[in-house]
């Protein structure tokens, strides 16, 4: 008996990282406009999730979680199931999105701009609530307008998926 082997998804660890009202994200210019990231990144074969996340955000933010007092809490979760321009398969990433309060001498310490892009993008720190309404990846905007609130009201763990009619053709949400 032979048996098919099991496909994986890819998942992409990343983080809403907070300072008072304030959120950091990665600002990139594109043709088709301006996109908005959480820190974070793809991990690797047989790595564990907060080992991923602590390498990543060293990567691109030079931040070092072992220094910060509060670790990241996994919050949300979002399948994304999406077709990329010139191909017929479809692309399965699985977002896990965790949220991390920082203090302000940590994101004083943080790099403005992302230290493994190859192109020329921006760490830029936007209010909360102007954040919720941004072109994000992954497509947090209805989870992070709750973080916004006075008292945040509790939301689901698991995020509407993002698929061919909610995003654009980098995966990014189109404002839905």
């Amino acid at each position: 008996m032979t048996t098919e082997p099991t496909p994986t998804i890819a998942v992409r660890t990343c983080a809403a990282i907070l300072q008072g009202k304030e959120i950091c994200l990665i600002h990139r210019q594109r043709p088709k406009g301006d996109q908005h990231s959480l820190p974070g990144g793809l991990l690797h074969p047989d790595e564990e999730v907060p080992a991923g996340l602590a390498r990543e955000l060293k990567e691109e933010l030079s931040l070092d979680l072992a220094g910060i007092p509060d670790q990241p809490q996994l919050r949300w979760v979002q399948d994304q199931t999406t077709t990329r321009p010139g191909s017929n398969e479809p692309f399965r990433r699985l977002h896990l999105i965790h949220v991390l309060s920082i203090p302000r001498h940590v994101r004083d310490s943080l790099t403005t701009t992302e230290q493994d892009a190859e192109d020329a993008t921006r760490v830029v720190w936007i209010p909360l609530a102007q954040a919720a309404a941004y072109h994000l990846y992954p497509a947090v905007g209805q989870a992070l307008s709750q973080l916004a609130r006075p008292t945040p009201t509790p939301c689901a763990v698991m995020l509407p998926s993002i698929t061919d009619r909610t995003a654009d053709g980098d995966g990014f949400a189109t404002g839905q």
